[in-house]
């Protein structure tokens, strides 16, 4: 069982390289897939500043390389994205692949207490073994300078991970992120598989109760960026920051799991009560794939170089 990462792929893409690894993970205790993109090194002694990439429910670590056009913005800032799976794989645990919105390809970014799941220990893997293992083997990353986002049940993984370790990262975005996975089916149905039927052992895997539970918060300085669909035909802008804030005229509707799975107002009125900085922005028209993230990963990318100071 290979632990130091092996390249399997490799694609040039405006002027670097998209790179994909195998490795074993002891953390896992599965082969793990992951991405990362090299942006064109300036020098042979350049070291990138590094952003995690947390993907949605039924994704691998392709779903982004090959679909969202980071690559453009990263390159010309000079940032390299790490884009990990979703879960373990291939570990044969009974009912595993049983549904799209649990198990295999559905780790929630959480270290699973029951034993049954007892390998889905995600949270450890992209706070710990990952970097540690990027830091380790790859010479031209700078993993103490790392920002994190991330897609829907990857959104969810992105701000409780930056949340829980502000000491880690810069900044921190999501697009449709789940954000108070305690009140909605797919939170619900998976931490209830992972972490039993105490409800108090989920609050530190759900972004909502974090900001209410953690009085640190308070020192979040970077804004939270995040990007929601409305039906609206015009977009507009909830804006915290400390006790300032610009109320729209009227609430946006749907992506179809706005209202029972996603919920930003819950995030959104944790954030105003911890007088943390959030950037709320509800697009009209758009859905919850992929043609959404590549309309606006751009100002994500830009929103993590400021943070980074690139």
């Amino acid at each position: 069982m290979e632990i130091k990462p092996v390249e399997i792929s490799s694609s040039k893409m405006f002027g670097g390289y998209n790179k994909r690894y195998k490795h074993y993970s002891p953390t896992l205790g599965c082969s793990m897939t992951f991405h990362i993109y090299f942006p064109p090194p300036p020098s042979s002694s350049h070291k990138f500043a590094v952003l995690y990439w947390l993907s949605g429910l039924s994704c691998t670590d392709e779903n982004f390389i090959a679909k969202s056009g980071a690559q453009r913005v990263a390159s010309s800032e000079g940032i390299a994205l790490i884009a990990p799976d979703t879960s373990p794989r291939g570990l044969n645990v009974e009912g595993e692949a049983d549904s799209w919105d649990f198990g295999v390809g559905a780790g929630f970014y959480l270290n699973a207490t029951q034993d049954k799941w007892k390998n889905w220990q995600m949270y450890d893997y992209i706070v710990k073994e990952l970097p540690q293992l990027l830091s380790e083997n790859f010479p031209q990353l700078d993993t103490a300078r790392a920002s994190i986002f991330g897609h829907s049940m990857g959104g969810h993984g992105a701000l409780t991970i930056y949340l829980k370790n502000l000491d880690k990262y810069k900044s921190v975005s999501a697009f449709s992120p789940v954000v108070n996975p305690l009140n909605c089916p797919w939170g619900q149905k998976a931490f209830t598989n992972y972490l039993g039927a105490n409800k108090a052992d989920w609050e530190v895997y759900d972004a909502t109760c974090l900001m209410a539970l953690i009085s640190k918060f308070n020192d979040v300085r970077a804004t939270i960026l995040i990007d929601q669909v409305s039906n609206h035909s015009l977009p507009f802008y909830h804006f915290y920051l400390h006790r300032s804030c610009h109320r729209p005229l009227h609430k946006g509707e749907d992506d179809k799991f706005l209202h029972d799975q996603l919920m930003p107002h819950k995030f959104e009125e944790a954030c105003r009560k911890a007088k943390v900085p959030l950037l709320l922005r509800l697009q009209p028209g758009y859905d919850h794939s992929y043609y959404f993230i590549a309309t606006f990963i751009d100002d994500h990318i830009l929103h993590h170089a400021q943070a980074l100071k690139l």
